[in-house]
């Protein structure tokens, strides 16, 4: 095992990555509806964060800022990837019309640096299995060598579209115990070797299709008899888009029949990732993080979706919540909660930091290293604790009490005293008694913003609708252009 500094070892890094869970839809979370023992055995051996964001409330911007450790107006990915991954001329490509709008493959990152490169600098033999979504899904990037992928962002969860060596083919069997599998076998080629080695596991659960010829009838079984209490049966939000599937009465059911499915499908690999780490010898010197890219509402607040689940855009905390979860034995304190807030931008410093690698990147990192939490999950933060979100033009400021959600230029614009309402049901935003808060907040907001977007990839600027990004941004001439015209849920003054 490689050692850092001729000290201790470097610990070795698996990083999973569920698709649209959301921070509610674990056990030990206290979801008594959904079943996942082996997330729940992480949280057991290792701790559970109570108050995790991710950056923004869909996939590939979100997913960017993990690796990337900023917002997605310093990386310019701002919305999901709808072009950019294939050629439209690509041999797989021939008679699918859904690949007719890739265009031509982008590497969105390329100019920017991401801790997997400074891991693979320092020695980490780095891999993946699993979506990666962030353009040019053919070629490995960012200090991966090893590159067995999804050949867009999405694909049903049988026969899907894979990449590998280059080549796309139509998979034979189940996503995501194509995926479990492949990073087992990686694990018992990889752990026995010197170098220490990163292995990104990136399922496609839950995100839909959640029918239920899309899963495993072992899965499905696990909730034949549910009740499904642990989320609220609410009449559709007036907002409510069709990103995602939706339903009420038993096609509600059916639907959060297959997402606790495919979640404990995931589960189940999870379980079999651990295994194979302690069966390699290598468990004691591994650290295991398991997030999602995004939050997800299925019925909070009437919402079917994410971020983009209505428009305009939303911020809710069931939409930017995230699961969190690290267990790394020795380094962690095992069976902890931290309540403490933090964002998936504070990833790449906390894991330089773990894994004894300079933190240094070409982009400002907004972020803080919260290890000091791993070991004093109770531990106060000498500063007060604020985290960003943005979606497009809608941009999120929330501290403990209270959160700002700004949407440019036209609003509606959103205010939640997160004290007396913590389920943000009732906006304070326009009354006389707040206005001195707002423009508190608004300035910090701004002042934080400036510092660490790009003016280039300003998402204000993009007229990002939540419908999917095709190609880099790039400058509109006016208003006019960036929004179209004055939406109609904006009323006169």
């Amino acid at each position: 095992m490689a050692m850092q500094n001729g000290a201790a070892p470097r610990p070795n890094l698996v990083f999973l990555l569920a698709d649209d869970m959301g921070a509610w839809a674990l056990h030990c979370a206290g979801n008594t509806d959904i079943q996942t023992p082996n997330l729940d055995r992480m949280a057991r051996r290792g701790m559970r964060f109570d108050n995790f964001f991710c950056a923004s409330p869909v996939c590939s911007p979100a997913r960017a800022s993990i690796l990337t450790g900023t917002m997605p107006s310093r990386h310019g990915v701002l919305d999901w990837l709808d072009g950019g991954n294939l050629a439209a001329d690509h041999p797989f490509a021939q008679g699918r019309p859904a690949f007719a709008h890739e265009s031509r493959p982008i590497r969105y990152l390329e100019s920017l640096t991401a801790y997997t490169d400074l891991l693979a600098q320092a020695g980490y033999h780095c891999g993946l299995c699993g979506k990666w979504h962030l353009g040019d899904s053919l070629h490995p990037q960012h200090g991966f060598t090893d590159w067995y992928t999804i050949a867009r962002g999405g694909c049903d969860y049988f026969h899907p579209e894979m990449v590998e060596k280059g080549e796309v083919y139509e998979a034979d069997g189940y996503v995501t115990d194509l995926l479990g599998s492949r990073a087992v076998e990686w694990l018992q080629r990889y752990a026995a070797q010197d170098a220490p080695f990163y292995l990104s596991v990136h399922f496609t659960a839950p995100h839909d299709p959640w029918d239920a010829d899309q899963h495993p009838q072992e899965y499905l079984d696990l909730y034949k008899d549910c009740a499904f209490t642990a989320t609220p049966d609410l009449p559709l939000h007036p907002n409510q888009v069709h990103t995602c599937q939706y339903g009420t009465g038993a096609r509600r059911k059916e639907l959060l029949r297959g997402y606790y499915a495919a979640i404990s499908a995931m589960d189940h690999w999870v379980g079999r990732i651990l295994d194979q780490l302690e069966e390699s010898g290598v468990l004691d010197n591994t650290i295991v993080v398991f997030t999602s890219d995004n939050g997800m509402n299925l019925g909070q607040h009437g919402i079917w979706g994410k971020g983009n689940g209505t428009f305009p855009q939303n911020m809710y905390d069931s939409s930017v919540k995230v699961p969190f979860l690290m267990m790394a034995p020795g380094r962690v304190v095992e069976g902890a909660v931290c309540e403490e807030m933090f964002s998936h931008y504070d990833l790449f410093p906390t894991l330089c930091e773990l894994c004894g690698v300079p933190c240094r990147s070409i982009q400002p990192l907004p972020g803080h290293s919260f290890a000091p939490w791993l070991t004093d999950p109770d531990r106060q933060n000498p500063a007060p604790v604020v985290v960003y979100d943005e979606y497009g033009p809608v941009r999120m400021i929330r501290r403990r009490d209270c959160k700002l959600v700004l949407r440019t230029p036209y609003g509606p614009n959103e205010l939640y005293d997160l004290v007396q309402d913590p389920g943000e049901e009732h906006n304070l935003y326009g009354q006389a008694a707040y206005e001195p808060l707002v423009l508190a907040l608004s300035r910090e907001m701004d002042a934080w913003f400036r510092l660490y977007a790009d003016p280039a990839f300003d998402a204000r600027c993009e007229g990002v609708a939540g419908t999917g990004q095709h190609d880099r941004p790039g400058c509109y001439a006016s208003l006019a252009d960036r929004y179209g015209p004055r939406p109609a849920y904006v009323k006169e003054k």
